[in-house]
């Protein structure tokens, strides 16, 4: 049998190229899967369908490296079935079309029907998605898309209905450092066991900054080997080869990968970001409800997170404006005014001095005693006024600027407030058909409190 180093290859003298270790280590079953119990677990749907071989149309959606590929591979091979991979990135509806034909030509001579695996199926437009569906429809072929895009908006809604989706989530640390163990321990195609070792703390280091990506762990961990010095040590007495690192015994680790090693093959942790995709809205969500919640630690994170990621300051500065209106209100007026001061901080500052205004902005608005009352009171309003467009303005309340206005009524009788007993008249302002609608309902929180005694105030005054 062929020798091979730690990283795969060959030890002969020709040069072979060997796949990375992610892809060596691909699982081959599902006991070498890792994670998504709740689709390849005991009463997983995709455990159900790999293990009948009944396998229908669907569509995986999940971060990267979560193993979208590796379970359509599963799929098809529990199928009996030939599997064609293709990506939407560089191949098109013409090549989907060739498929198309050689899976009636395979079922024709040999009744082996064709599963299609779509890489990034978000990639083609509405009508490209549509040369799919006559095909699935027909049961001519499976197919099997891929995407890292939400398919609610990504995915035309007939190719949904055929092929429903199927839901993947990021590993876990726990996971991760499983798919660290067996690559440290595969001999077949692993980093060769008893050649490399780490420690758990490295392990788990390696676990963290994968964030939830088998790929991008299984690619630490590759560089920080490769990284890694593997001197052989002092020879023993009367060991002539213990200098020879290809002598090295098994039970004696050549490589040792230290934390240092690992932080090397990291370099910078780049977040995983979209800034026009679930991402984008998922961070800003997240950011929202933490200052709705009035939790300023969770703000300060989802902050910063979305700004080390490259978000838009100035759409951040937007949304805290509207936080403080929305949430906020009349709770307490001065959120406004901060939140737009930040805003202009940051506009003459720039990054990133400037992020700290918006930083100080989320604390702010988090600790503000919040009220919707406005935000309730302003829909109300805005729903009634879009139901009455017609009715008219009470003459007391119209415009005078002629003899002839003045001499229809307009402004007659019109009492002026400030010079009525406690500077309120008892006049009304709605229209006549709506007098009595109390769109605005002030909360007992802030500044809001003492708004509420006194429109109340007023409010019996007028009647």
């Amino acid at each position: 049998m062929e020798d091979r180093d730690l990283f795969g290859s060959s030890s002969g003298n020709e040069a072979v190229p060997v796949p990375p270790l992610a892809a060596r280590m691909r699982p081959r079953n599902l006991d070498e899967f890792r994670g998504q119990e709740g689709v390849v677990g005991p009463r997983g749907h995709l455990r159900a369908m790999i293990e009948t071989g009944r396998v229908s149309s669907f569509i995986l959606w999940g971060p990267p490296g979560c193993g979208k590929t590796t379970l359509a591979q599963l799929v098809a091979e529990s199928a009996d079935a030939a599997f064609v991979s293709f990506s939407a990135v560089t191949e098109g509806v013409a090549r989907v079309r060739q498929i198309i034909a050689e899976a009636g030509t395979r079922r024709r001579s040999s009744g082996r029907g064709t599963i299609l695996f779509c890489d990034e199926i978000h990639r083609f437009n509405k009508a490209q998605q549509d040369a799919f569906l006559p095909v699935v429809e027909a049961g001519e072929v499976i197919l099997i898309g891929a995407t890292t895009e939400n398919p609610s908006f990504e995915v035309v809604r007939p190719l949904l209905s055929r092929a429903p989706v199927v839901v993947l989530e990021p590993l876990s640390r726990s996971e991760l450092g499983a798919v660290v163990q067996d690559a440290l321990e595969d001999e077949e195609r692993g980093l060769a066991a008893g050649v490399v070792e780490a420690a758990p703390e490295v392990i788990d280091r390696i676990a963290e900054a994968a964030d939830g990506d088998a790929r991008r762990a299984l690619g630490i961990l590759e560089r920080a080997a490769e990284l890694a010095d593997a001197p052989a040590g002092p020879p023993a007495p009367g060991d002539s080869h213990a200098g020879d690192s290809a002598a090295a015994p098994r039970n004696s680790p050549r490589i040792r990968i230290t934390l240092q090693l690992v932080e090397t093959a990291i370099q910078r942790r780049f977040a995983v970001y979209d800034k026009s995709g679930d991402q984008h809205y998922d961070h800003i969500s997240a950011l929202h409800k933490s200052v709705r919640g009035g939790d300023a630690d969770a703000a300060l994170y989802w902050l910063g997170r979305m700004l080390d990621a490259g978000e838009d300051p100035m759409y951040i500065a937007r949304r805290l404006v509207r936080m403080a209106v929305e949430d906020i209100g009349l709770a307490n007026p001065s959120a406004l005014a901060v939140a737009v001061a930040a805003r202009d901080a940051f506009r003459f500052l720039g990054s990133p001095e400037g992020e700290l205004a918006l930083a100080q902005a989320a604390v702010y608005l988090a600790g503000s005693p919040k009220s919707n009352r406005l935000y309730k009171g302003w829909s109300r309003a805005l729903r009634k006024a879009r139901e009455t467009p017609g009715e008219p303005v009470p003459l007391h309340l119209r415009n005078a600027p002629t003899a002839l206005m003045k001499d229809l009524g307009h402004g007659r009788e019109y009492l002026y407030d400030p010079d009525q007993p406690g500077g309120v008249s008892r006049q009304q302002y709605l229209p006549e058909k709506i007098v009595g609608e109390q769109f605005y309902s002030p909360g007992d929180s802030g500044s809001e409190a003492e708004l509420a005694r006194r429109l109340a105030d007023w409010r019996r005054r007028r009647r």
